[in-house]
């Protein structure tokens, strides 16, 4: 799932899969939650409001089916962390 990068609350990043429905947000925290049968509408709403943190506390965080899943490493790995042994 391709993520877009987003910075409003606690989102860093927003991710819609089409065929499965399923919107992931990704949280400052690090932690990654993927929402079920969300429509294309509201994952367009969300993409492009100005103001998605609200957006996404009045529309989706209680509206929808959730799970945590895990934050693909390869994303949140510093490069560097390997020349230090981290």
């Amino acid at each position: 799932m391709e993520m877009k990068r987003v910075s409003s609350g606690r989102l860093r990043a927003v991710g819609y899969d089409r065929q499965a429905r399923s919107l992931r947000v990704e949280l400052d925290d690090g932690s990654a939650i993927e929402y079920a049968g969300v429509g294309e509408e509201i994952w367009r709403r969300l993409s492009g409001s100005s103001a998605a943190w609200s957006f996404y506390r009045d529309n989706i965080e209680e509206e929808f089916s959730c799970r945590r899943v895990a934050v693909n490493p390869t994303e949140k790995s510093n490069p560097l962390d390997e020349l230090f042994k981290k």
